[in-house]
């Protein structure tokens, strides 16, 4: 016994087709957003209203795929210079079954919140950062950090995701709340470096400091 079939025999039974129009125009237009959808009530339960009551904790069990985090330099790097940090992060589309019906769902990266592992954070913030030409390493960047003292640092960023969603193709609607979405973490090593000048070289003082 096929769904419409078993829906028609159950008590009370039936199946409804929904459509829905915008403040009526002359004539009024409808528009299917969802087909033989099986009631067992007097009056119809809105199926949409349902799926947008489920729809933010469905997009928080996503599987999103986290961004990955570089830097320059790395995994090295001097203490009090300029480190950039950025993430790349993409948007990423899913497709589910939910209350019997075609959701489409859309995660776009929006915000980051970069922790520095010295206990500074930035963030939320729009902005991800991006790689810089060689020779521009070193200056300051909207997510770049500069370390203090040296170490090994563990970096994590942490991206906030916003969503829209579909029923069965029709209009596109925001999903309420955001879904933040942990990275894998960079491990980073703060070194120092020290300049000596020496009035001589090692040929003219081979047991000189550095020969």
């Amino acid at each position: 016994m096929d769904g419409r079939a078993a829906c028609t025999q159950a008590k009370g039974g039936r199946l409804v087709d929904w459509y829905r129009s915008l403040k009526p125009p002359s004539p009024v237009e409808w528009t299917l957003i969802a087909r033989a959808t099986c009631i067992y009530a007097e009056k119809p339960v809105s199926v949409l209203d349902q799926i947008a009551g489920r729809i933010e904790h469905e997009f928080k069990q996503l599987p999103v795929a986290p961004a990955t985090i570089g830097s320059q330099p790395g995994p090295h790097t001097l203490r009090g210079n300029n480190t950039n940090f950025y993430a790349n992060a993409t948007e990423q589309t899913f497709n589910i079954t939910l209350l019997a019906q075609e959701v489409h769902i859309t995660a776009t990266p929006t915000a980051y919140t970069w922790k520095y592992g010295d206990g500074t954070t930035l963030g939320p913030t729009p902005s991800h950062g991006a790689p810089l030409p060689q020779d521009r390493i070193g200056e300051p960047t909207k997510t770049s950090h500069a370390y203090t003292t040296t170490g090994k640092y563990t970096i994590t960023l942490t991206t906030h995701y916003t969503g829209t969603y579909t029923v069965n193709n029709g209009p596109t609607l925001p999903i309420p709340g955001q879904g933040n979405i942990p990275s894998p973490p960079l491990h980073l090593t703060v070194w120092r470096a020290i300049t000596r000048n020496y009035a001589d070289n090692c040929n003219q003082n081979p047991t000189g400091t550095g020969c």
